[in-house]
């Protein structure tokens, strides 16, 4: 879309106010609305301006001052990608709301956006002649409305009023409780051109998965962003809200977004996991022999915050280890069944609550390293890997900032700054989540110590 194309674009949507998305580091949009006609004259004049520090803002909303990059707090400039423009449907105003890059005034991209560094791992296949292609699962629950952030979310009640109880997994009649609710996500992501395939009824209560179908890893994570936002948005339509946390209920399985990748010849766009007789290729090998080096070191990515450890130990629906093997659900690394020009390996460690860009460029950097270090895999684990403990992931956030930040393969990939800026604001969350009292210390420690 040229200039000429946008502003007969905004004309026909009779749009009234523009949002410039910004993703931050946690997967949140941040960002600047106005006029169509500031936002024109913000794109001639690139005066679309943003602080550098929206790129450090911790979970808990604090911004966290790095050596690395943030320190002066200067202005970046906002360059929208006009591919992604939408119209923001929950809005009472025609709303349109496009994603955002940022460079400094010199012209160079800013190293730590998270849609910079899913470029550059991106632009890094690139160099090989590869294309990434991804295709992710997510899994949310629903929730009922509150105030009080001391109590624990509870499940609401769809048409027969009723609150979910137990495990309905694959249930269509608990996907039917909620058909209004369904008809509105699919609606907005139609108008938000977010490809939205299947939809099933998961293990917990009123826990849902929906797919994406697979594409190139950038317009994959740009959807991932954007159905986040809108699933949110639906949800509070409806009086409800939605959680991509990683472990709401302690008693109840947790939730994931299970990354399918393969690689493609961005030339003749063969799939390069299998050769000319359907046969594994030594690049599938050596994708899968990276991940299971590399994966654990890249764990802060894929396994953001405390809570998303609580999913990998208080409830055996998550791997543990980064073992691979074929139709086999309870390992990290699956390999789907499907024929030569699917053939692909499914990343199951992620948790729902991973910054889409982030978790993807991580999991395909390790490929990545692994394919250009012909790294070869263990052996095929054979038999059920929830329970194995053999070669585990890190167990705690700050394990995995440790192992993230000393890593050298992941900063030849991901870059310095990014590892650092990363690095030190998830060491921030992690002290201010240990200075706040929880339920367990007040049920077993506030009058028995």
């Amino acid at each position: 879309m040229d200039f000429k194309e946008l502003e007969d674009w905004l004309r026909r949507h009779r749009v009234q106010d523009v949002a410039c998305l910004v993703p931050d580091l946690t997967g949140a949009a941040r960002g600047k609305t106005m006029t169509p006609a500031l936002f024109l004259s913000g794109i001639k004049n690139k005066s679309l301006r943003i602080p550098e520090t929206v790129y450090a803002i911790s979970v808990h909303g604090e911004i966290i001052f790095s050596n690395a990059v943030v320190t002066t707090e200067r202005d970046l400039v906002m360059v929208p990608d006009l591919s992604t423009i939408h119209l923001a449907p929950w809005n009472s105003d025609p709303t349109a709301s496009l994603i955002c890059d940022s460079m400094t005034d010199q012209g160079a991209p800013t190293p730590i956006a998270p849609r910079q560094v899913l470029r550059r791992v991106v632009e890094q296949y690139a160099e090989h002649g590869w294309t990434p292609i991804v295709g992710p699962e997510i899994e949310f629950y629903l929730i009922d409305r509150f105030s009080d952030v001391i109590i624990e979310p509870r499940a609401p009640g769809g048409r027969s009023g009723l609150p979910e109880f137990g495990q309905n997994v694959y249930s269509l009649d608990a996907i039917d409780e909620f058909d209004k609710l369904w008809e509105e996500i699919y609606e907005f992501c139609e108008i938000q051109r977010v490809d939205l395939d299947t939809l099933i009824h998961e293990d917990g209560p009123c826990q849902f998965e929906v797919n994406i179908r697979h594409n190139e890893a950038m317009s994959v994570a740009d959807q991932m962003f954007l159905f986040k936002r809108l699933t949110r948005q639906v949800a509070l339509r409806h009086d409800l809200f939605v959680t991509f946390m990683a472990k709401p209920y302690s008693d109840n399985s947790g939730s994931s977004i299970h990354l399918h990748q393969s690689v493609i010849d961005s030339k003749s766009r063969r799939n390069v996991f299998a050769n000319a007789d359907g046969s594994d290729s030594d690049l599938f090998r050596w994708f899968i022999g990276g991940m299971q080096a590399y994966l654990p070191a890249a764990m802060p990515l894929l396994a953001p915050y405390t809570n998303s450890y609580n999913r990998f130990e208080a409830f055996m629906s998550a791997p543990t280890t980064t073992h691979w093997s074929r139709e086999n659900r309870t390992v990290g690394l699956r390999v789907p069944a499907s024929s030569p020009e699917a053939r692909r390996v499914e990343n199951r460690i992620p948790g729902a609550d991973i910054n889409p860009y982030l978790g993807v460029a991580a999991s395909l950097a390790c490929g990545l390293i692994g394919m250009l270090e012909k790294i070869e895999p263990r052996e095929e684990y054979v038999g059920e890997g929830y329970q194995d403990r053999e070669r585990p992931l890190p167990k705690s956030l700050m394990e995995g900032v440790d192992n993230f930040s000393k890593s050298a393969a992941l900063r030849r990939v991901l870059g310095d700054s990014f590892v650092d800026t990363y690095s030190s604001i998830k060491r921030s969350e992690y002290e201010h989540r240990s200075a706040v009292l929880s339920p367990w210390d007040v049920r077993f420690l506030m009058t028995n110590v």
